[in-house]
């Protein structure tokens, strides 16, 4: 079995696009518990300005949400990452092996800290090293396959540099992970503003449907969406016709059709508009249903939560200390 490990930062309410572009991609595929680790990274939520009880709140929010979507305790490990001290024991290492030059060139440290700077806040040092700390995530468990979004690609990249040049340098220690992608929807964007991703602590809510959306509103936001200008009629063009493209993506994600064709089958954006709220609203149905019966008994969440960082201090702790023995320090 492939062993593959994905996560998802608590720093605002799970979206559409994370579930479209990660989550139904974990819950899909055939895995063994040790095989399979989707994490709760909230010491990922902290390199920003946060109010400690949302990221509390949130953390237990995500945790529900994926056990709704599907996730099943039975064949998959579910934790939270600081729950599990080998994250941080093996981030050090990693912002050993990184440059100040690799981790200043990931595309997010600049566009959140060019955010920071207009905002007048400082630039927090833990946003630099972000990228350190999900490589010890990847790494900490020989994941082999990292489900990301296309957003996250150039991370793993660096997971994957990082991985090769310790074992180059201290004897081989870890697995060299690789990205991999869904075919469809691998990047959901918002229904405002199509060139930009649908990000779940986006300031403005009104292009984003959040996976606890009411149906009024997901058809709300949905009939809202902003499409193109022309009179070229539904044609899926990425570059010319983001707004519609993102419509049909959304669409072929939940139904399971082709992009490309189902654009054939539309004269207009009204009748494309009600067919994407149509299908969004069935596809989270089952999944809010079974949310709200998880929320009413926070036991199980905790109980899954609670066995989950157990078997991955597990499997760890192992990968941790031969990393720490292989780059010369004393063993305890």
């Amino acid at each position: 079995m492939t062993r593959i490990f994905s996560g998802v930062k608590p720093t605002g309410h799970l979206t559409l696009g994370n579930y479209l572009g990660a989550v139904r991609q974990w819950v899909s595929a055939d895995h063994e518990p040790d095989e399979a680790l989707f994490c709760v990274v909230d010491l990922h939520a902290l390199t920003v300005e946060h109010d400690p009880a949302r990221v509390r709140r949130l953390s237990r929010q995500a945790a529900t949400l994926l056990l709704a979507a599907g996730l099943d305790p039975r064949r998959c490990t579910l934790f939270v990452q600081s729950h599990v001290d080998e994250h941080t024991r093996l981030a050090y290492l990693m912002e050993c092996t990184a440059t100040d030059g690799e981790l200043r060139r990931m595309i997010q440290y600049k566009e959140k800290a060019t955010r920071a700077q207009a905002s007048g806040e400082g630039v927090r040092l833990s946003l630099l090293t972000y990228p350190a700390l999900m490589a010890a995530d990847i790494l900490a468990y020989g994941t082999e396959e990292v489900p990301v979004g296309e957003d996250q690609r150039q991370h793993v990249e660096l997971t994957r540099d990082l991985a090769v040049r310790f074992n180059q340098r201290y004897g081989h220690t870890f697995t060299v992970p690789k990205a991999t992608l869904p075919a469809v929807a691998a990047r959901v964007m918002d229904l405002q503003e199509p060139t930009s991703k649908m990000g779940k602590s986006h300031a403005n809510g009104a292009g984003i449907v959040y996976l606890l959306d009411e149906p009024g509103v997901v058809r709300k936001k949905v009939m809202r969406a902003v499409t193109d200008s022309g009179d070229g009629g539904v044609v899926y063009d990425r570059e010319e016709r983001p707004g519609v493209a993102n419509l049909l993506d959304i669409l072929a994600a939940c139904t399971g059709g082709d992009p490309v064709a189902l654009a054939e089958g539309y004269g207009g954006y009204g009748s494309l508009k009600q067919d994407v709220a149509d299908a969004v609203v069935e596809l989270l149905r089952p999944l809010q249903e079974r949310h709200a019966e998880l929320a009413g008994d926070t036991a199980v969440v905790d109980k899954v939560l609670r066995e989950g960082a157990g078997r991955a201090r597990e499997l760890a702790r192992p990968v941790v200390d031969r990393a720490y023995r292989a780059i010369g320090l004393l063993a305890p």
